[in-house]
């Protein structure tokens, strides 16, 4: 009688699984690489073809799939290529904006700069990588204090 239970148990757990629909798990498309402000220069938009990407936070982003905003002539190409965390906090396009420094915000800008952050950069765009600032000192030294599995999306299966 057992046994007879077990055979019912385990058809059913069978014919269960075979109805579940196969989960799809997107591989990472390029590896998570670490970024200096050169490196992120080059992404800019101004080349027919290339990568854009915008840094905030010090988390990389592929925004190529927004190039109307952010192709060279477009209204956002100004924070591309670079960290732009001060001025996606101010909503700023000020040149003197266009860093990565966020000395001195009041805390609704910090508040807000945390919303776009993860509402819409981290939900819409690919992370590509982190900028070198984020994961080492002044002097090149590495950061301690970063822990890239505290970062955001990340994953060590897909990105190391």
């Amino acid at each position: 009688m057992l046994y007879l239970q077990f055979i019912t148990c385990f058809s059913l757990v069978l014919i269960c699984m075979a109805d579940e629909p196969k989960i799809k798990v997107k591989p990472a498309s390029k590896p998570v690489r670490l970024f200096t402000d050169e490196d992120l220069r080059r992404y800019d938009g101004s080349e027919e073809g290339q990568p854009i990407y915008m840094a905030i936070k010090g988390v990389v982003f592929d925004v190529t799939s927004g190039k109307e905003f952010y192709k060279k002539g477009a209204s956002y190409n100004a924070l591309v290529g670079k960290d732009s965390t001060r001025a996606v906090a101010k909503m700023s396009l000020d040149p003197k904006d266009l860093t990565h420094d966020t000395t001195g915000l009041t805390e609704k800008q910090l508040e807000s700069l945390e919303r776009v952050f993860t509402g819409t950069y981290k939900s819409k765009y690919p992370i590509v990588g982190y900028t070198s600032r984020r994961m080492l000192n002044e002097d090149g030294s590495p950061n301690q204090d970063f822990k890239p599995e505290d970062q955001p999306n990340f994953s060590i299966k897909n990105e190391l």
